[in-house]
């Protein structure tokens, strides 16, 4: 595929959120004719839209075939695949907390995360094959795939990509893309959320969650050479419902940074794209050329229809009851805030609602997507159902 029409998957952070993710693209193969072109070469991802991004992109020569993939594992989630949530652990690491806080004078530090990922290390380790995403760059399949993360050493925003031959690294204010050889390490130090998930060690520096210092979550998509960015964001641009007002628990003080960590930045970056393609198109109009640098990128934006962390609160008692303790000591009375819960609701319920709302909302930009994509109005729509409980394996 030619620099000029090179497309890229862009896909944002958002915990349990990126189960929406899935939907769509399940829905995306539905629409595009059975023999179509692959209508990705770029892979773009930030803490969980990252490991979605991944698997694609180890699956390269078959969207169809790693979006299956993706639908199998999230229709089948269950939080115990992702962390350690008994009693006994949560328990030690809430004493952890406690005596670091207490004796952390004497020496003794609190833990750095309050839950343990090796759960989602394992899972990794079973359902993603890394080597294929060299063998899809040297077959041509594959162009690049990034994962940004944020550094607690430098403060940057690094991307790091496994792309083809002649790909070259980037250096921004406050932002960088290096060449890497791509692997399980990564996609934790992009998805490990402030707090929730320790910092994860690459090269000797430590990372966490990549949506953090993330001012310009369409760049790495730019540089690695798309012109056309189809981004899937992984929670509703405006909050929809009534809302709590009074003074906010931990749980809702917590819940407020998770929001502002995933959709701000990717909000004012597709803000200030469109100012740019309006600037371009305003110069082409008068005859004149655009600066150096600049130029029209084609872009296509999909958020959920429906509030998730609303969607939350009918799912929130199958949480294992030890985490929904611990989720209730953060809140007064016990009342866990349903926006903070939506984050860690890795069960299967919820995320196969996610899956069916995504799918429905893609669906009901069936033209658009299409057209975007560069496919025939007419296309092989399936018969994917989408209710909350369908259209995903049990």
């Amino acid at each position: 595929m030619d620099h000029e029409s090179r497309s890229a998957l862009v896909m944002s952070g958002g915990g349990a959120h990126a189960a929406y993710q899935v939907g769509v693209l399940r829905a995306i193969t539905r629409l595009l004719p059975r023999h179509a072109a692959r209508p990705f070469s770029v892979y773009c991802g930030t803490s969980a839209g990252a490991i979605n991004g991944t698997v694609l992109a180890a699956h390269a020569d078959d969207l169809r075939e790693g979006v299956e993939r993706l639908t199998r594992v999230w229709g089948r989630f269950t939080v115990e695949q992702v962390f350690a949530v008994d009693w006994k652990t949560l328990a030690n690491t809430a004493s952890r907390w406690l005596s670091g806080l207490v004796l952390g004078r004497l020496g003794r530090s609190p833990p750095l995360a309050l839950l343990d990922r090796g759960p989602l290390e394992d899972l990794l380790a079973t359902h993603l094959p890394f080597a294929d995403i060299a063998h899809h760059i040297q077959g041509g399949h594959l162009h690049a795939v990034s994962i940004t993360a944020s550094s607690y050493g430098t403060g940057q925003s690094v991307t790091f990509y496994e792309g083809a031959p002649g790909q070259r690294p980037w250096q921004r204010a406050d932002r960088i893309g290096m060449a890497a050889r791509l692997s399980i390490a990564h996609l934790l130090a992009s998805s490990a959320i402030p707090f929730v998930f320790e910092p994860v060690i690459i090269d000797g520096d430590y990372y966490g969650d990549g949506a953090m210092r993330q001012t310009a979550p369409l760049s790495a998509a730019l540089h690695l050479g798309a012109r056309r960015l189809f981004v899937i964001g992984a929670q509703s641009p405006v909050a929809q419902g009534p809302r709590p007002y009074g003074q906010p628990s931990l749980a809702r003080i917590a819940a407020h940074v998770l929001n502002s960590l995933f959709l701000e930045g990717l909000d004012a970056d597709i803000e200030r794209l469109e100012r740019v393609n309006q600037t371009v198109r305003a110069l082409a109009r008068r005859g004149l050329p655009a600066p150096a640098g600049l130029s029209e990128i084609s872009c296509f934006t999909i958020y959920p229809s429906e509030d998730l962390a609303s969607l939350a609160s009918a799912y929130y008692a199958t949480l294992p009851r030890a985490l929904r303790f611990f989720l209730g000591a953060l809140a007064p009375h016990g009342r866990a805030d349903a926006a903070l819960a939506s984050y860690l609701l890795f069960e299967h319920g919820y995320c196969r609602h996610l899956m069916a709302l995504g799918y429905a909302d893609a669906i009901r930009k069936a033209g658009p997507i299409r057209a975007f994509l560069g496919y025939p109005a007419q296309g092989a729509a399936g018969g994917f159902e989408t209710g909350p409980e369908r259209g995903v394996p049990s």
